[in-house]
């Protein structure tokens, strides 16, 4: 299912939730049957990720065991600094 939920029947079903503070942020709970359908429990992390048609589909990231000889400060850093020169990386993939 990659973690986006389809509907058997094809009706929308609308879910409502209140925005509520949560520290320095903004949050909503996530329903019971849309987190059972997404295989979500507490401590998971979820994507947004905005489609061409302008809506939000959730997504449950995909955790993945490091290797042991890899720290996970390490890993980061290395994405960091990969989304700052995304740019550069792709000008010279493409050359």
């Amino acid at each position: 299912m990659n973690g986006v939920v389809r509907m058997k029947d094809n009706k929308r079903k609308v879910y409502s939730r209140k925005v509520g503070r949560m520290g320095n942020s903004l949050g909503i709970s996530l329903p019971k049957i849309l987190a059972e359908k997404l295989n979500v429990i507490q401590g998971d992390e979820i994507e947004f990720i905005e489609n061409d048609q302008g809506e939000i589909v959730l997504k449950k990231v995909r955790q993945m065991k490091l290797p042991d000889n890899v720290r996970p400060e390490v890993l980061e850093a290395f994405f960091d600094v990969f989304e700052e020169d995304e740019g550069i990386l792709n000008d010279l993939r493409d050359r």
